[in-house]
This record gives C-alpha cells, sequence and structure tokens, in this order.
C-alpha cells in the first residue's frame, strides 16, 4: 500500500513539476496520513531541495524521519537554517484559496505610524469594511473595547491574534476609528469569505515632466495578469511617459505573475530576452533549461516600454516582487524608494500529497540576464523613505510617494527628509507563506 501511494505523490510531483499545473485527480488511495507525507517529504527533500548537501551538521541526508511526527516537524528539521526563511508545509485547501483569491477576514492591513497610532495600511475593495468608507490612514483606536496601538508598540502578534479571532467567517469584531476629519465612529465588522483584488490602485500623476502612471500591486496570484492587464491598457491609453509601482506590500507569489507585469514595464521590444534563469541544484541541472516558458519578457497587448521605473518598497518586498526588480535591471533604469526589499532570490515547485497538504521547499534560486542574484540581504533603496500610512497611496504627500515623484521631476534623489528614517510595524491577515516566488500550483479544487 505504501509503495503505492508513494508512486502516485510522484506522479504529481511530474506532473506540476514539468507542466506546472496539475489536471484534478481523485485519490483512489486511503486518506494521506501525517506518516504518509512526512515519507514523502523526506524524499523531495533529500532529491530536490536546493541546499540538500549543506555542512554536516545541517545535512538533510543526516536527519531522521523516524524522529518526528508529522511533515511540519520533519521540514523544520531538514531546513537549512542559515539561509531558508520561506520552505514550508501547508493545508491544501487553504494554499488553493489563497491563490484562487479566495480570502476570509476584514481584508485589511493595520500598522503602527509614526504618531504611533495604529492605522489602516492598506484594504481591499470587496473587504465588509471598505463598503463602510475605511481607507488607508484611518486610525484605529479600539478593537472589542481594546486599545490596539499598545499591542503594535510591543509586537505582541499573539494578543493581536487573539484579539481579532480566528480567521474564519462569522467572528464580529468591534472597531472604533477616528476619521481622517477627526470625528469618531464605530464599526462592527464580520468576517466574511471574498475575492481579493490585487491591484490596490491606479491612476495617473500630472507632473512637471508629463503624465507618470501609478500602481499599487498587492500580490501575484490567479487574477493577477487580468488585473494588470486592465491597468495597463488604461495607462497606456492615458499616454504615461514614467511609472511608479508600488510594491511595498507586495510579498510574492506567482513567478509567472511577475514575467507578466515586467513585461508590461519593458515593453515588447526585447520579447524572448531573459527575464530570470532557474539554477536548482547539482542532481537535476538539466531542469535549468526546462523553466524557458516563465524565464523570459513575453508580448503583452498594452506594453509600455519605459526606460526608467520607480518602484516603492519595503521589507515585506520579497521574492516575486524582488524578481521584478532583479529582472528588470539589465534592460532598463530601477530606481528604488522607500527600505530595503526582504532578500529572497531563490523559489520552489510545489507538490500536491493527496490533496491534503502542499509541501513547498525551495528548489532554485535566480539570477538575472547578467547572471545577478543572491540578494539575500535585499535591494537597498537610493532613497530610504518610511512608509507613511498616515496618508493614501496617491496622496502626494505620501513620504515615499512624495519622493518618487520628486526623482521623476528632478531625476535624482532629494539630498535631505522631512523627517527621520524609521521602520514602521505592518500586520496582514495573510498566510506568511505567501512570502514566496512559486512555479505553478496545484489546479481547481
Amino acid at each position: 500500500m505504501m509503495k503505492r501511494l508513494f508512486k502516485f505523490y510522484l506522479v504529481i510531483f511530474l506532473t506540476i513539476f514539468i507542466s506546472c499545473k496539475k489536471d484534478h485527480v481523485t485519490p483512489t488511495e486511503p486518506a494521506v496520513t501525517p506518516s504518509m507525507a512526512k515519507d514523502s517529504l523526506y524524499y523531495i527533500m533529500k532529491e530536490w531541495y536546493y541546499w540538500y548537501n549543506m555542512p554536516e551538521a545541517e545535512n538533510v541526508t543526516l536527519v531522521s524521519k523516524d524522529n518526528y511526527s508529522d511533515p511540519y516537524a520533519l521540514l523544520e528539521a531538514m531546513r537549512y537554517k542559515a539561509l531558508d526563511r520561506w520552505s514550508f508545509v501547508a493545508d491544501y485547501d487553504a494554499f488553493l484559496d489563497e491563490f484562487q483569491g479566495s480570502f476570509v477576514g476584514h481584508g485589511i492591513r493595520i500598522g503602527l505610524a509614526k504618531d504611533n497610532t495604529a492605522r489602516i495600511a492598506s484594504i481591499y475593495d470587496r473587504s465588509p469594511l471598505f463598503a463602510y468608507g475605511v481607507r488607508r490612514g484611518w486610525i484605529i483606536e479600539k478593537i472589542n473595547n481594546v486599545d490596539l496601538a499598545p499591542i503594535l508598540i510591543a509586537n505582541d502578534q499573539t494578543a493581536y491574534s487573539n484579539l481579532l479571532g480566528a480567521q474564519q467567517e462569522g467572528i464580529t469584531n468591534v472597531f472604533l476609528f477616528k476619521r481622517p476629519s477627526g470625528t469618531d465612529t464605530t464599526i462592527s465588522s464580520t468576517k466574511t469569505s471574498f475575492q481579493v483584488n490585487t491591484v490596490l490602485k491606479y491612476d495617473t500623476l500630472h507632473l512637471s515632466n508629463g503624465i507618470t502612471g501609478h500602481i499599487v500591486l498587492d500580490s501575484f496570484i490567479d487574477q493577477t495578469p487580468d488585473e494588470l492587464a486592465s491597468a495597463f491598457a488604461e495607462l497606456k491609453g492615458d499616454g504615461v511617459k514614467d511609472l511608479i509601482l508600488d510594491l511595498r506590500y507586495n510579498t510574492g507569489g506567482l513567478l509567472s505573475g511577475a514575467q507578466i507585469l515586467a513585461s508590461f514595464i519593458a515593453g515588447n521590444g526585447i520579447q524572448g530576452s531573459v527575464f530570470a534563469r532557474l539554477h536548482y541544484n547539482d542532481k537535476h541541472p538539466e531542469q535549468d533549461a526546462k523553466s524557458t516558458s516563465i524565464t523570459k519578457f513575453i508580448t503583452t497587448d498594452s506594453p509600455l516600454s519605459l526606460p526608467r521605473v520607480i518602484i516603492i518598497t519595503t521589507r515585506s518586498t520579497a521574492s516575486a516582487s524582488e524578481a521584478v526588480i532583479n529582472g528588470l535591471k539589465p534592460f532598463v533604469s530601477v530606481v528604488t524608494i522607500g527600505d530595503t526589499t526582504h532578500g529572497k532570490p531563490a523559489g520552489m515547485n510545489i507538490w500536491d500529497i493527496g490533496e491534503k497538504y502542499i509541501m513547498a521547499p525551495i528548489t532554485f534560486k535566480l539570477v538575472n540576464a547578467n547572471s545577478e542574484g543572491d540578494y539575500f540581504a535585499g535591494f537597498p533603496p537610493a532613497k530610504e523613505e518610511s512608509d507613511d500610512i498616515t496618508h493614501d497611496f496617491s496622496d502626494r504627500q505620501e513620504s515615499c510617494l512624495k519622493e518618487a515623484v520628486y526623482y521623476l521631476e528632478n531625476g535624482t534623489v532629494s539630498t535631505k527628509s522631512l523627517e527621520e528614517f524609521k521602520r514602521y510595524q505592518v500586520i496582514s491577515e495573510k498566510h506568511v507563506w505567501m512570502n514566496n516566488a512559486f512555479i505553478g500550483k496545484p489546479g481547481p479544487k
């Protein structure tokens, strides 16, 4: 029985790995147990993990799988902790829902602002609070009659999670907001299920040197290409000559989405040029050449063909977002404003284990057309500017946007900032394993 299950997993693995998608298959074997999943992970890590052969103290081949009760514990033991902050095991349904844009919650990011107030950092258009008029910059004084700012100041994640409750439909929280006008309002919000928008905002800015496009992109998931196509079609129709791309909260997702975004920016003139090269471990060098469908610039219907792009970044700008920065650099002048990025020049293929577990170890490193990679320390900005959640994304007084505009109008960053740079905390309802660059995903449920 165990031998047949293992062969079944191997077939699933090869389908995802080679075609980057999986046809829906109804398992004929018994339900997958933690022990079965643990055996599959052990094989995957020894065969495909990028750092499978690290020094003896952390060599995955020296780990005994029998010492661990489930794949979650086994992965933690086998992970190369010196570099790998990202490999994960996840629930199959939760992972699939995330990539199909299904979200359960209030649909907000909450941050601690420069004045030590808790504020909305971002909000999805279909979230329950958006319908009440809540927007980025609104102050949250209390949730369920508990002061929120002290919890964020203490960086008490447990207290925050306990305050808002589980990420499931039907849970109601009572928010006391202070509107931008200075008036208070109490809103009772019930967590619901809805489809997220990954393009949080797009508009144009009329600057002294012409019309500039402005896009705020949240992630790279299933619907991102269609949303980007709509945004870039409108920006191209408006005749934009520059672009400010806001990736400050974009923690990653599908590498194919990053490829499409970079292609819209760089234009069809470099179609077929290398966007990214993938380097697998020394057991599978043949795979380096098999991923070309998602590693080259492609033709788009609304190319901007820009000589430069200004990208707003924070420490949350990760993985697939960093691949956009790195992939564009050989072809486009890339200027980043804000904070140093996360630092993840690596990605993963994914394995569906019996439609119960998703396994996603790091399987490759990323470099650009000039073979530049290894940016584990992240990309430092041309100018440090704090994430100013006291203003909405398109507000010209928002610190990062203001500096990006300055650069476009003056050809250089400003020499001084009005305020000292400080990194402010932002908390999301999203799963932490979204901070990645993925090759493919399982098919529909």
